[in-house]
């Protein structure tokens, strides 16, 4: 087997791997065995306006740069990045706990994410308005809006960095990525590729730090004129109002809650399998995860049955280890935080069919938990587990499960199974969610819109509408003289 190493994390800085200007550093830590990988820089007011000036110099270059070779220079990343897959994924799985097969595929898709904007690089059309009169020539053209500061979490270190990267370069702007201080190494890797395959000092900035430090600077800092953030509800609303209270662009792809609708004519079986597949991956620290399970009353029981057995069969472990399926929770907070929710859960009246515990003493690993017949006023009704916690409630209608898909104010992700024309129609129209996908797992392609409505933000971060947020509309008219 071929041996990797952690690297060195380190920041990016007008195209200069570097440490932090006064010697700061935090721990990072494997989930999996609690040992402690390496340290990385945290950047101080000096390292961010480094990397501010030479945003806004990279963006006065990258801004010249055709469309046609900003396109060029993309590709060529993605298939460094393809290359470089097995050692990435190493480094993501130590970092992050997830399964290693996993970790590559999240590697893998990151590479077609680049190659699918390096296409939409080369495609921001404007328009020709037909005028009022005949010497008259009204067009749009698309520019740039500007320097973006992009803020990521650790859940997926290479997805969520690479969409808000690729919209960044595909238009035109420069970026500064504050990745996640769990998680850096494997994005550090990601904008190695980009930095390999030839771009410009200063169009791609790399810090990490205190979170709030560096966004509170950042996002009101006025070479910054545009954000775009993954995380929390409550953090998002913060710097949406930051970014607001400036004028700022903002793209906001916040938590969920997501339902799942079975209807008693779906496949209880081959339903059951696919969406425990969903709800443990990642050890459902994912913000589409399934979480409501909502199923028609006629074939709740068998559905139950069906799910906890594929929940018990889940091997969970280390994710270097052949036959994983699930790794650790990615930090040690997270388990008080579940263990609060499930005994919440079972005081309100809620049964655990199978899980609920944390499983021996040595890393963040925690049992694939199964609840059911939770009541709404519990809060893990209410409030996201960002775990592996699926929780199985029976419905009478259609209505009162469609009531309850939309009871809460997340709008993220919902999943419906049904073999009805009308159901999947209603289900589709109805339930309030950016993303709806029925009888599959349709969701996160690089060609798909990606993003919520109500407190799960707004904005889309995948799909062609994903660099609009980027560009400028610029009217010119000109009459003939």
């Amino acid at each position: 087997m071929t041996t990797f190493t952690y690297p060195q994390v380190q920041f990016l800085i007008d195209g200069v791997w570097r440490r932090g200007a006064r010697g700061l550093t935090l721990p990072v830590l494997d989930p999996a065995t609690d040992e402690t990988l390496g340290e990385i820089p945290r950047a101080t007011r000096e390292d961010l306006d480094a990397a501010l000036a030479a945003a806004e110099r990279g963006f006065a270059v990258w801004r010249k740069t055709s469309a046609f070779d900003r396109s060029k220079l993309m590709r060529r990343a993605a298939d460094i990045l393809r290359e470089r897959a097995d050692s990435i994924a190493w480094i993501m799985t130590r970092e992050q706990g997830k399964p290693l097969a996993q970790a590559k595929m999240e590697v893998q898709v990151g590479a077609d994410t680049i190659d699918w904007f390096a296409e939409e690089a080369r495609r921001a059309y404007g328009q020709v308005i037909p005028a009022r009169a005949p010497d008259v020539l009204q067009i749009t053209v698309k520019q740039p809006v500007g320097p973006v500061a992009a803020f990521t979490p650790w859940n997926f270190p290479i997805n969520q960095v690479v969409r808000k990267l690729c919209a960044a370069l595909a238009t035109g702007c420069s970026i500064i990525v504050k990745a996640p201080e769990e998680t850096p190494g494997s994005p550090m890797e990601l904008i190695r590729a980009f930095q390999d395959a030839g771009a410009p000092a200063g169009v791609i900035g790399l810090v990490y730090g205190i979170p709030a430090e560096i966004s509170e600077y950042l996002i009101p800092h006025p070479v910054i004129q545009k954000i775009s953030f993954t995380g929390s509800t409550p953090v998002g609303k913060h710097l949406a109002a930051l970014a607001g209270a400036h004028m700022k662009r903002a793209t906001m792809e916040l938590g969920g809650h997501a339902p799942v609708i079975v209807c008693a004519d779906a496949d209880i079986g081959a339903s059951a399998k696919t969406m425990a597949t969903s709800k443990f991956r990642n050890a459902g620290q994912v913000c589409v995860s399934p979480t409501r399970f909502l199923v028609e009353k006629p074939a709740f029981e068998g559905f139950l049955d069906a799910f906890t057995a594929e929940a018990k069969a889940v091997k969970v472990g280390n994710g270097l280890e052949e036959g994983v399926a699930m790794g650790p929770l990615a930090n040690e907070r997270r388990i008080p935080a579940l263990e609060s929710l499930i005994a919440d859960a079972v005081a309100h009246g809620g049964e655990i069919r199978t899980g609920g515990r944390r499983i021996g003493n040595k890393g963040n690993f925690f049992e694939p938990t199964v609840l059911a017949n939770v009541p709404t006023d519990a809060r893990i009704m209410n409030e996201e587990p960002f775990g592996p916690v699926a929780i199985l409630n029976p419905f009478a209608t259609l209505d009162d499960a469609i009531a309850e898909a939309n009871r809460l104010p997340y709008g993220l992700a919902a999943y419906a199974f049904t073999r009805s024309n009308a159901s999947a129609h209603a289900i589709g129209q109805r339930v309030e969610a950016g993303m709806v996908t029925i009888n599959h797992l349709g969701l996160a392609l690089p060609e798909l819109p990606f993003g919520g409505v109500k407190d799960s933000g707004y904005g889309t971060e995948g799909g062609s509408e994903a660099i609009e947020a980027y560009l400028v509309t610029k009217l010119v008219t000109t009459a003939a003289r």
